[in-house]
This record gives structure tokens, C-alpha cells and sequence, in this order.
């Protein structure tokens, strides 16, 4: 099942914009409510068997002071992502004793990649274009241009049957899959 309409490109971007998209959507998700919330961008970090460059990395305390560490890579493929890629990520967060992962892609997931990453509490995020994140009751909506407070580009967090969308405005869904949340 497909959730996201891919007919509709991804606005092009670089790399680094790319990843610098991602690292503010995570920044705009922590918010204020994190201790000592900072992330980095093309971090290498030394695990257990080697060292790893990790696109975005965040660092939060909570529960009075415990340190925890999410490590974020971005993929920016021409196909859809493998599970491999996840399995990729799960055994860089055992060598650095991370302890949440997330995949960005600009080309969505393969079906064995989400039930790897659902297992094993990896969240998974497809970038779109903004006009994904809204509908028009117009044949031109293409063509339409969007509304000003529709970013242009924008994530939908997948799981197995559902799309939450995120972006630096609409933060709640990737705030939650990174147990960002205070609330009880």
C-alpha cells in the first residue's frame, strides 16, 4: 500500500540541505522541554568496532540527568530503502550505545525495511513535497501554488498502515516517535 503520493517530486535540494532540513525538524521537535537538547550534523562518533559518520546526532538528558543519544541518517536514493539500511543502523546503535535511530528517505521504504524498523523501534520518515500535506478540490492542484504557510518540503512518518506528516511547524508525530513527549 502506498501512503504517500510519490507522483509529486521532492523539491530538489543538496545534501547538506537535506540533512540540514532533518536536523531542524528534530531541533524544532525537542523544543524546550528537553535538559541540555543539542544536535550536531556529520558527526563521527566511535563505537565498539570502528568509527561511524552519522548525518545528525541529538543528545538530551532526562529523568534527572540520563543521557541519551539518537542517531539520524538521511538517505537520499533513487530507490526505495532497504532493510539492510535498517539493519545497518540498529548495529550502529549497539557499537555506539545509542539508543534511538532514525531514517530519513527521499524515496520511501521497501516493505521488509518498515517491519525491520517497527521491531526494533527505528522510526522511518519519507520526505515529500508540501503539496502532499494538503488537499485542492481543483484539477490544477499541481500547478496551484501553495499556500504561505505550507512548507515546500515536508516528512510523513511511516508505519506498516499510517502517515503522520512532519516538519519545523507540524513537529507532534516525530516529537512522539522519538518519545519527545512530557506528557503522562
Amino acid at each position: 500500500m502506498t501512503l504517500i503520493d510519490e507522483t509529486v517530486p521532492v523539491p530538489p535540494m543538496s545534501p547538506i540541505e537535506y540533512e540540514r532540513t532533518v536536523r531542524a525538524w528534530v531541533d524544532a521537535a525537542a523544543g524546550h522541554e528537553l535538559v541540555d537538547y543539542h544536535s550536531s550534523h556529520q558527526e563521527v562518533m566511535t563505537g565498539s568496532d570502528g568509527q561511524y559518520e552519522i548525518d545528525v546526532v541529538a543528545r538530551f538528558s532526562a529523568f534527572g540527568g540520563a543521557q541519551f543519544v539518537v542517531l539520524i541518517e538521511c538517505k537520499r536514493y533513487n530507490v526505495k530503502v532497504k532493510r539492510e539500511v535498517v539493519q545497518t543502523l540498529i548495529a550502529k546503535l549497539q557499537s555506539t550505545g545509542a539508543h534511538k535511530g532514525m531514517i530519513f528517505s527521499t524515496s520511501g521504504f521497501q516493505s521488509g525495511a518498515i517491519e525491520v524498523a517497527q521491531a526494533h523501534g527505528i522510526a522511518l520518515i519519507q520526505l515529500a513535497s508540501g503539496r502532499t500535506s494538503w488537499l485542492a478540490k481543483s484539477r490544477a492542484r499541481d500547478s496551484a501554488p501553495l499556500p504561505d504557510d505550507i512548507d515546500s518540503v515536508v516528512g510523513w512518518l511511516l508505519s506498516k498502515d499510517s502517515a503522520s506528516l512532519v516538519s519545523s511547524s507540524a513537529a507532534d508525530s516525530l516529537r512522539a516517535a522519538l518519545s519527545f513527549t512530557t506528557d503522562d
